[in-house]
């Protein structure tokens, strides 16, 4: 940045331009010389009050000439009203001079309806949607958790430092779009009503220079003191007077997603060892793969913040299966494109050796199959094809189920290569009937033709819509796995090659929990290997607070065996393991406590076995405190053959759900009950024999809630083993080399 001094006299004493060699006339404040206040004409009533409290001399954009410009370290532009046409000319009049002081350190603030000339600046590649005056009585800030230690919020200590009546001006933001350009620091809160989508604090880098944007919130009739210590700030910061917090800059790569993680690290909820997004929002796997030798998760990814909203694909990748390493965004929305409103789930293609993605790209109420292809083998960089969408409409003479959001329910893909052919599923809904996976044929993944159902559910028992299908083939057996919104169902039997449709014999839940939309692919090895979205399981202002939301589960490995399904996790997860302590033939009593001594943590592994062939209740008392009043507890039933989470006492916070979750067990033939647990802080994952999968979310509040126990009611049980790992992290201790 240019070189200069702040001097912070009563609310701005603008900065001194050390870079001049003209001195300051006789009379003239430093205001009048270093920060310059811009116009299109004559300053408006507005403008004169902001610019006679906060700012310098005011100088139309007609005026503006290369001594001006040289004199000045930071321009603020604050405009009550949208560009009009002669706004824009102006503006563009001056770009020219505008974008060289900014590369050489300059500053530039734009204020609500001026924010929108950062695009006709060429600061900004998309204009902002929204630009309308404030329906609300009162407004304020919304800043997020990644960026409280921006400069710009100096002194404001809160997420939510409090609202003001909101002007008689417009408020400028983006909603529906996600800018391209810019870091978005802070969103809106309108009447108490956090407005995670409103995004309208935001920042940009030019070559040195520094801009900032703030399209509302701005009153300078009913002045507050964190609206003061904001435009105060703002300048400090313009003209260069604090350091860059490392998190910032747009594309982020490697470095800036590890800042993001240092910076949102949440170290009592966020999970070490199971993949969760840098920061901001995660959902569903797509496009899991291992392309040459290297695995690689794409995942839906929102960089806004922690919401579901302007999805892109984040990018990972790994060399061993459990630990990760932040890449580029995969894919992000084109505002004239077919994916204009998200680029949602989707999968990998392999075409002869080319990379491919068949995602659903969201445009209004419309969500149709894009086509992308990498420009190389790190998967970094992909091209969307031209001709997107590659299926123009849903099927017309089906009854295809619609929704207040949707005109169709039609989206998320699985894709496969048949005798010559392409073959794909979509999922979707037949009004009256049920979820359905859709089948369509191509000869080369552009033309695509309707084919039928490979399979349709009944409503009243497997949901009206199904998302995320997957079809999965072990020899004679196929699975077919589909997302009905709240839990993940598979259909096992034989697929009839003639009919194309698949002839189930046997369903089933795969996951008795949060575990939702789950995606698969054969690695090198030949192993099925899936992974699934762990929803939160805690309140939207939760979330946003935390700063973070949704986590990856372990990699799980599915096949099947004696025509039944199996679920298992690969060994290579054994490589997360730390420390270990191991017990054997532990006698658990009723009444009695301190079974497991030594033993607590909150990053674990818990494998235990233990004689259940005629026992009562037992079970394992997980993230307890020392006074129990926080405590989660798995409670094993083997009378009535179910396990349960009971979450009643696991936080004192009411933000998390607290009810319990559930799953129907088996013993083995010998009456012994095994157990696999991984317990990742918020996260529980439990395994059982049988194929049997419950995982879910807790959120403790207490630094001193990691105590580990066992219970039993009624009458003593044993446990023949129990071991019991301390975990790694799921982040790489040396960097991963392309």
């Amino acid at each position: 940045m240019r070189p200069g001094h702040i001097d912070l006299y009563n609310f701005i004493t603008p900065v001194v331009n050390m870079n001049s060699t003209n001195n300051v006339p006789a009379g003239a404040t430093r205001m009048e010389r270093d920060i310059l206040c811009l116009t299109v004409s004559e300053p408006t009533r507005a403008q004169l009050r902001a610019y006679g409290k906060h700012g310098g001399t005011h100088c139309t954009l007609d005026d503006l000439t290369a001594t001006k410009i040289n004199d000045t370290d930071v321009f603020w532009w604050h405009r009550t009203t949208s560009l009009d046409e002669t706004s824009r000319e102006a503006l563009t009049s001056i770009a020219e001079q505008i974008r060289p002081f900014l590369e050489d350190g300059g500053g530039l603030l734009l204020t609500h309806g001026a924010l929108e000339g950062a695009s006709i600046l060429g600061i900004e590649t998309y204009d902002p949607d929204v630009t309308q005056h404030a329906r609300a009585d009162n407004d304020g800030y919304l800043l997020r958790r990644a960026y409280t230690s921006h400069p710009l919020f100096d002194e404001i200590d809160a997420l939510r430092p409090g609202e003001t009546p909101v002007s008689s001006g417009v408020a400028t933001y983006y909603e529906s779009l996600m800018p391209h350009d810019a870091d978005v620091l802070a969103a809106r809160q309108a009447d108490g009503t956090d407005k995670y989508a409103q995004k309208s604090i935001l920042r940009w880098g030019v070559g040195d220079g520094r801009v900032l944007g703030i399209g509302h919130g701005l009153n300078f009739e009913r002045e507050s003191s964190v609206q003061q210590k904001l435009l105060s700030n703002a300048v400090s910061y313009l003209a260069g007077g604090e350091t860059e917090p490392s998190p910032i800059g747009r594309p982020k790569g490697r470095q800036e997603f590890s800042a993001l993680r240092d910076t949102v690290d949440d170290a009592k909820h966020r999970p070490a060892y199971h993949f969760t997004p840098p920061a901001n929002w995660l959902n569903d796997p797509n496009g899991v793969v291992q392309w040459n030798g290297r695995y690689h998760l794409f995942y839906q990814y929102n960089p806004a913040g922690p919401f579901h909203d302007t999805i892109h694909w984040g990018h990972a990748v790994s060399d061993d299966l459990v630990h990760w390493q932040d890449e580029p965004i995969a894919l992000e929305p084109d505002p004239d494109g077919p994916d204009s409103d998200g680029c949602w789930s989707g999968c990998f293609v392999d075409d002869d050796g080319i990379p491919r993605v068949m995602y659903t790209g969201g445009d209004g109420c419309d969500q149709l199959p894009c086509l992308a292809r990498a420009e190389d083998n790190t998967l970094r960089s992909w091209r969307k094809e031209p001709t997107n969408p590659v299926i123009e409409e849903p099927p017309a003479h089906i009854d295809i189920l619609t929704s207040i959001d949707w005109n169709a329910e039609f989206r998320d893909h699985c894709v496969w290569r048949a005798d010559g052919d392409w073959y794909q599923l979509i999922g979707s809904g037949i009004a009256d009937e049920g979820g359905a996976a859709l089948l369509y044929r191509s000869p080369d993944l552009h033309e695509w033709e309707y084919c039928h159902p490979v399979l349709t559910g009944d409503w009243r028992e497997t949901g009206p819509m199904w998302e995320c299908p997957e079809l999965l083939r072990f020899g004679d057996d196929t699975v077919l796995h589909v997302s009905d919104y709240s839990n993940v169902w598979y259909f096992l039997g034989p697929y009839n090659t003639e009919s194309d449709r698949l002839e189930p014999r046997e369903r089933g839940i795969l996951d008795h929990g949060v575990f939702y939309a789950p995606q698969s692919f054969t690695d090198d090895d030949g192993r099925t290997i899936t992974f699934g979205w762990l929803k939160e399981d805690r309140d939207s202002t939760a979330q946003w607070n935390a700063g973070w939301s949704g986590a990856m589960s372990l990699p799980r490995v599915l096949s099947t065996e004696a025509g039944r399904l199996q679920v298992d996790v690969p060994s290579e997860v054994t490589d997360l393991r730390r420390s270990h302590q191991s017990f054997e033939d532990v006698t658990i009593h009723p009444d009695e406590s301190g079974h497991l001594p030594g033993v607590s943590g909150d990053t674990l592994e818990i494998r235990a076995t233990v004689n259940a062939e005629r026992t009562g209740e037992f079970g394992f008392v997980l993230r307890a405190s020392p006074d129990d009043q926080e405590r989660t507890v798995i409670r094993v039933r083997p009378q009535y053959r179910e396990l349960v989470v009971d979450r009643s006492a696991s936080s004192l916070d009411d933000a998390p759900a607290d009810q319990n979750h559930s799953m129907p067990i088996r013993l083995t033939e010998d009456g012994k009950f095994e157990l696999r647990c991984f317990l990742d802080r918020s996260v529980l994952e439990l395994f059982t024999a049988d194929a049997q999968c419950l995982t879910s979310r807790i959120y403790p509040t207490r630094e001193d809630a990691v105590e580990i126990d066992l219970y039993a009611e009624n009458r003593p049980v044993t446990v023949q083993s129990l071991d019991v790992w301390e975990m790694g992290t799921m982040r790489p201790s040396t960097s991963i080399k392309d």
